[in-house]
């Protein structure tokens, strides 16, 4: 049986000295009757998921606050007992695998909807996917998953392979596999500037044998969603959300210049262009921050749950907690209602800060570049090291590009920064994250 992982919020003997002390005495002493505190108070109620919503079509009702890749089994465990029951994970998440499987062991399996992810490779073959499938299906330890998605497919084509389609035809013959699904957060680069998450997610949805979708969306990156929801909605396709907390990326960026400053290297003369107009719309960004009070991370960030969860076509949100404490904060934002102030913080967040976000699934700016560096390719691997504690597989990921990385961006007139609509002083964002991918201190940081 598995070991119960209870969220409370903040009872009695936490906040008591006195309490403490009691503990104390109990545990030294089994036969000395605890004393009774001063004022009698009720320990505070387990803290759980307070909202479900259906899956679309599969019927399933699935948590409001969903669990992302969560790398710690503890963390993990603690909120499937919260009442959490959509967890995402992906034959690409190193180990993640085996830690849902460690997680739901001894559960009601039927309570717990897995979906994973098989991404189209250079096999294509049917056998190429069966094969595949049954690993992820043993590895998690389970007789079957309730979705299996085509993970990130950059094109409307992708979408039409075969050998996925009848591997997971098979599957479903045989229980292995209940839904179908796709995920999608932009192309790896964007070779062709129509092939959009908005316009892959929407073929997908005509295709007709999706049934579920993962898609990026967010306070500050709405335009390419919305309509997929919308769709979503209409034919009952299941609505999952991931990337819907934008803000990580500022306070990351912010403590890694904080970091070079103090280190008092001096930058090699290629970066200080890009990286002087990061600082700029940084600094500017500073005094925003200060002058309208935006000064906690978490508030921000749970005012972006709540405005992604306002949205009645949004199914579950997939949030990575790292530890209880922040499983805690995201399991108290279950079930709440977007506030007039929420709106108020996200507002000025956006006017003040927006600048300093490189859109999820965006790549506009990729076809002015000459060197073809994948910026939202980049952009996603630093944003698995900052936000998501996905240091090591961020930077396998960076060195396996092939091509042009981020090093070519110092050289560069900064032809990205040109053509982004949203005046993201991305060159600059991409040379920190080259420093941070690769390590690269040689380079003068």
């Amino acid at each position: 049986m598995y070991k119960k992982n209870c969220i409370k919020r903040r009872n009695f003997l936490k906040r008591s000295a006195f309490g403490i002390i009691g503990a104390g005495m109990a545990a030294t002493a089994g036969c000395v009757k605890e004393p009774e505190p001063p004022e009698k108070q009720e320990e505070e109620p387990l803290l759980r998921v307070k909202e479900h919503r259906v899956l679309g079509r599969t019927g399933f009702k699935v948590s409001d606050i969903g669990a992302g890749s969560i790398q710690d089994e503890g963390v993990l465990g603690a909120a499937f007992d919260a009442g959490v029951n959509y967890v995402d994970t992906a034959e690409q998440y190193p180990g993640h695998h085996k830690t849902v499987g460690q997680a739901i062991k001894g559960r009601d399996r039927k309570s717990i909807f897995i979906a994973t992810k098989l991404q189209v490779l250079e096999d294509k073959s049917k056998e190429g996917f069966l094969k595949r499938a049954r690993k992820c299906l043993e590895e998690i330890n389970t007789e079957y998953v309730d979705c299996m998605m085509m993970h990130m497919p950059e094109k409307v084509e992708t979408l039409k392979t075969e050998g996925f389609h009848s591997a997971m035809q098979e599957l479903k013959a045989e229980g292995r596999i209940r839904f179908i699904g796709v995920s999608n957060h932009g192309s790896f680069w964007f070779k062709d500037p129509e092939e959009t998450m908005e316009k892959v997610l929407l073929a997908a949805a005509e295709d007709g044998r999706f049934d579920v979708f993962l898609m990026a969306y967010n306070f500050l990156q709405m335009d390419q969603a919305e309509k997929v929801l919308e769709v979503c909605k209409d034919r009952k396709i299941g609505a999952a959300l991931m990337k819907s907390t934008p803000i990580a990326i500022y306070y990351s960026l912010k403590s890694r210049l904080e970091q070079l400053e103090k280190e008092e290297k001096e930058i090699h003369p290629l970066y200080s262009s890009g990286l002087e107009r990061y600082r700029e719309k940084y600094d500017r960004a500073q005094d925003f921050i200060k002058k309208y009070n935006l000064q906690n991370q978490t508030e921000i960030r749970d005012a972006a749950v709540r405005f992604v969860l306002d949205n009645p076509n949004v199914n579950t949100v997939c949030c990575l907690p790292k530890t209880h404490d922040e499983l805690e904060q995201f399991l108290l934002l279950s079930g709440t209602k977007l506030k007039d102030w929420d709106k108020a913080k996200l507002s000025a967040y956006r006017e003040g800060c927006g600048e300093l976000y490189c859109r999820h699934a965006c790549g506009i700016c990729e076809p002015q570049c000459p060197h073809t560096v994948p910026v939202n390719t980049i952009m996603r691997y630093n944003h698995y090291f900052m936000a998501q504690g996905r240091e090591k597989e961020g930077m396998e990921k960076y060195a396996a590009i092939p091509g042009a990385k981020a090093d070519k961006c110092g050289s560069c007139s900064g032809y990205c920064e040109t053509a982004c609509p949203y005046n993201v002083p991305i060159q600059g964002m991409l040379l920190l994250a080259h420093n941070q991918l690769s390590l690269a201190k040689k380079l003068g940081f």
